[in-house]
């Protein structure tokens, strides 16, 4: 005995809609849209945008029913595929055509070749003086320049107070800034 439609999952709704059937397509529209309609609003900014990228969701449900797998929840899955549409139309907003002339007034701000390699020799000194620095300082600043990683992240992380991933990182700029300085680079790029 098969439940009422208004009862049945989200998965025996795709395996219907994977044998054609429209109805299921509305009720999953019905269920899902409104959150599908939020998560790419908040990803585009955009309210119109996120209005059709909503309905091609729905679109590609119905073209890929019979290829789901069930590995994930409906409902992810279909936020995957709003995911993946709101990246592309954002991509394919960002592409605008400028012509040549315009193109050729763009300043050339790419550095140098002779720039490219004293911030490649100053950047390769750094990475080989912060390996040189002791553990504990050398890790913290492996966090935060490298990992991009917070000072509450990085005490998280270390399970050690924030004030003394502060200090370390206190100490470990002013090795780093000596030893650049003994090695004959300035501070800053290049």
């Amino acid at each position: 005995m098969t439940a009422a439609p208004g009862q049945q999952s989200d998965r025996e709704l795709v395996e219907r809609v994977a044998k054609g059937d429209r109805a299921a397509v509305r009720l999953l529209f019905m269920r899902h849209h409104a959150r599908v309609y939020r998560f790419v609003a908040r990803q585009t900014g955009s309210e119109t945008m996120a209005d059709d990228i909503a309905s091609e969701v729905f679109l590609e449900l119905w073209r890929q029913a019979p290829a789901f797998e069930g590995r994930s929840e409906v409902s992810t899955w279909l936020l995957g595929i709003a995911r993946f549409k709101a990246l592309s139309a954002l991509r394919k907003k960002k592409e605008v055509w400028i012509d040549d002339d315009a193109a050729a007034a763009v300043p050339d701000t790419a550095d140098t070749p002779e720039v490219a390699v004293m911030k490649d020799d100053k950047a390769t000194a750094l990475r080989g003086m912060v390996n040189a620095l002791p553990e504990e300082h050398r890790t913290v600043i492996d966090l935060a320049y490298y990992h991009a990683k917070s000072v509450a992240e990085i005490a998280e992380i270390l399970s050690i107070p924030a004030a003394t991933v502060k200090t370390r990182m206190f100490y470990a700029r002013k090795k780093l800034g000596e030893a650049l300085q003994a090695a004959g680079f300035e501070r800053g790029w290049p």
